[in-house]
């Protein structure tokens, strides 16, 4: 039991000046009076208490004895140990006794690591929370690489923590700083270190690639070491306190803007400990000219991966399908995406090339791909109207199920609540459209129905569709003036004639 400093300065008071005994005491305060005890002896007072004979004495060499050879015992294990030797006391009272005895491991002293400038950096990730994004909920990965002299930070963050953009953040981490440490220091992360039996590693083999091409030593710390990468440790959490607490963003990428420039500038100014005197600047600007140089090229950080194209010309990737030609169906492509695109390859050629969507679920297409597969197939034309449907009221996959099983047409059905989707909008159809299932009627007369009850509902206006006639829609054409010199012409050939007339 913990008891405050003015408990604490209330029981010597009461001990020494008005002579109340230890009960008496823990009574009045509402303590324990083993917290009572314990006050008195860390102040070298003596136990003037009455002395009890606990029925724990008699086990106290034995369970010293079990302590000595296993501490780390639990004392559950050990009461049920005592138990099987007679002990009568109760599971929590013997808890507390063991805690008294339990032997306590000596502290361990930790000498401050000193490092050379240029010699070595930092890298961990930390876990931010999650992005939403669409429909899809991401997790919100830092990565940080901290140079151990200068203490210069540098900070990206990614909606993983996947291979790609741990090299990325290498990569970014190198330009940034105009050059790299000969030291990079892990902890054991799967992305570094994919297996350790005491001293032997077997390093990842993409780290071992990266870190050929840009001449550096990957060197994960020791097992139950923390202290040797305190620093990213520190860096981390000051960039929680510092940086991430109440900030707000729209964004993925204004979110690195933002940490780009609090790097750049908060994260710069403040001292620097290795030197007190410095700053992170100028510390920094002492420290880069001792970095090994970057080579010509950067290292490749681009996603390689082969998908399979079924009957549909999609490919998956990334919780999303990618549209290709209709001509690439049932073959095997390979997908290379960076951070904005994503790529499709047959072979060494480009047959697709896609903004990257971090969203889930969505169709993105190109026009060309789709427009072709229509002309080749007529019925194309109707699954492509139930596709769009779906993508825009997702609650209407339910709807057509529901209406097929009954026997319904589910065509007229489709082209039905795509016209209400022009009328009233995404939103209030799909809203509608969970009414009417509610009901039990998968109908669009059910759907309009709930339409209308939601327009009167909020007192709007009836949605109005402009459809004019093909005659009035015609006036609205571009006419061009015809050229006047035209009828010059026909001027000239009156008179020629004229002239040759006998």
């Amino acid at each position: 039991m913990s008891i405050t400093p003015e408990q604490e300065a209330q029981v010597l008071r009461y001990y020494h000046v008005e002579k109340w005994r230890i009960g008496t005491i823990a009574t009045q305060l509402h303590l324990h009076h083993y917290a009572v005890e314990r006050v008195l002896r860390q102040e070298g007072m003596p136990r003037l208490s009455k002395v009890y004979v606990s029925i724990i004495d008699a086990y106290l060499p034995f369970i010293r004895e079990t302590l000595e050879k296993f501490p780390t015992l639990t004392a559950s294990r050990l009461y049920e140990m005592a138990r099987g030797r007679g002990y009568a006391g109760s599971s929590s009272h013997f808890r507390y006794l063991v805690s008294l005895h339990r032997p306590r491991p000596v502290a361990e002293a930790y000498l401050r690591l000193v490092t050379l400038p240029g010699e070595q950096s930092q890298v961990d990730w930390g876990h931010f929370g999650h992005l939403e994004i669409g429909r899809a909920k991401r997790p919100l990965m830092a990565f940080v690489m901290v140079l151990s002299w200068s203490r210069r930070i540098y900070l990206r963050f990614f909606p993983d923590a996947r291979m790609e953009s741990f090299l990325r953040g290498h990569v970014g981490a190198f330009e940034a700083f105009g050059g790299l440490p000969r030291v990079l220091l892990y902890d054991n992360l799967k992305s570094a270190v994919l297996e350790r039996q005491g001293n032997a590693i077997r390093f990842h083999p993409t780290i071992l690639d990266i870190a050929g091409h840009y001449r550096f030593e990957p060197r994960p710390v020791a097992v139950a070491r923390g202290n040797e990468k305190g620093r990213v440790e520190r860096a981390i959490r000051y960039i929680r306190d510092a940086f991430f607490a109440a900030r707000s963003f729209t964004d993925l990428a204004d979110l690195n803007r933002q940490a780009q420039a609090w790097c750049l500038g908060q994260a710069d100014d403040r001292l620097c400990p290795q030197d007190k005197t410095l700053t992170v600047r100028e510390a920094f600007a002492k420290e880069q000219p001792g970095l090994l140089p970057l080579p010509a090229n950067p290292y490749v950080t681009d996603e390689r991966v082969a998908v399979s194209v079924g009957k549909t010309p999609y490919v998956r990737f990334d919780l999303n399908d990618y549209s290709v030609p209709h001509t690439q169906v049932c073959r095997t492509l390979t997908v290379v995406a960076d951070p904005d695109r994503v790529r499709i390859l047959d072979g060494a050629e480009v047959v697709a090339s896609h903004t990257r969507s971090y969203d889930k679920g969505q169709q993105i297409e190109k026009p060309e791909h789709i427009a072709a597969l229509i002309e080749r197939k007529a019925q194309a034309s109707a699954q492509r109207g139930m596709n769009g449907l779906m993508q825009a009221v997702p609650a209407s996959k339910e709807l057509l199920e529901l209406a097929a099983q009954r026997g319904d047409v589910i065509g007229p059905i489709t082209s039905s609540l795509l016209r209400l989707v022009e009328r009233y909008g995404a939103e209030e159809v799909q809203a509608a459209v969970k009414t009417a299932l509610a009901r039990g009627v998968p109908h669009p007369n059910a759907v309009r129905l709930a339409l209308e009850t939601q327009r009167e509902a909020k007192d709007q206006p009836p949605p109005v569709v402009v459809c004019m006639p093909k005659h009035v829609a015609e006036r609205d054409t571009v006419v061009k003036t015809h050229r006047l010199d035209s009828y010059d012409q026909l001027t000239d050939i009156e008179t020629e004639g004229e002239k040759h007339e006998p």
